[in-house]
């Protein structure tokens, strides 16, 4: 197992390439796996190709269709409403980092690449129980033991706010490469987003607070 080997979980928004520049400078080798599950919006697909493309990063692209078929929800469907009230919101898509990162796995044993990345986080928790730090290390010992592997899972974000994401960024010289490229709005929108929809406001919002945070100025 090639211990400078690295494969990034990929969907070309704001945190997976924050992931995708982190690794590219951790490791000798990288590679991006992107998963097909049925978005609202190829666009998604689309701007990680191209990311990849422009980064050099060889890209594996894997139709995960079947679970839009298991467990419907508003990444998918349209006619699902995005709510963030009380309980899970409507944009948590049961097992999807438990696949995700299983086929990473994989895929991570295929090409003999010891790390995994994501760009799961709990500081800006979403309500989603399989961005917790603690499924991440279960998953890593469960991919272990399944496979006789010694894959390590690598969580850059886990413990930043979204400010602290951006942050990062500009520490590993790709802020304007993240703020113009990479697409996490829910409606599709390139680059800033379409505005208000969850995704875009805490994109945003942490966006903002960093930059007044560069300026010298404490955000509210």
């Amino acid at each position: 197992m090639d211990s400078n080997k690295a494969v990034v979980v990929f969907s070309g928004g704001q945190d997976s390439t924050t992931c995708l520049f982190w690794a590219l400078e951790k490791f000798d080798h990288v590679e991006a796996v992107t998963f097909e599950y049925g978005q609202r919006h190829n666009n998604e697909l689309d701007c990680a190709r191209e990311i990849c493309q422009n980064l050099d990063v060889k890209q594996h692209e894997l139709d995960m269709s079947l679970l839009n078929q298991l467990a419907p929800n508003a990444l998918t469907r349209e006619d699902i409403e995005i709510t963030e009230g009380d309980g899970l919101p409507s944009t948590f898509v049961p097992g999807r980092n438990l696949l995700f990162l299983s086929f990473a796995g994989v895929l991570a044993k295929q090409i003999d690449a010891k790390h995994l990345i994501t760009g799961v986080s709990e500081a800006d928790f979403s309500g989603y129980p399989d961005c917790r730090d603690d499924f991440i290390k279960s998953l890593n010992v469960t991919l272990n033991l399944s496979m006789d592997n010694k894959f390590v899972i690598h969580t850059p974000l886990m413990w930043l706010d979204k400010s602290q994401v951006w942050e990062l960024s500009d520490q590993l010289d790709a802020f304007e490469f993240v703020k113009n490229n990479t697409l996490t709005c829910y409606n599709g929108v390139k680059g800033s987003g379409c505005g208000e929809c969850p995704s875009c406001k805490l994109r945003n919002r942490g966006l903002e607070n960093y930059e007044k945070r560069k300026a010298g100025v404490t955000a509210e």
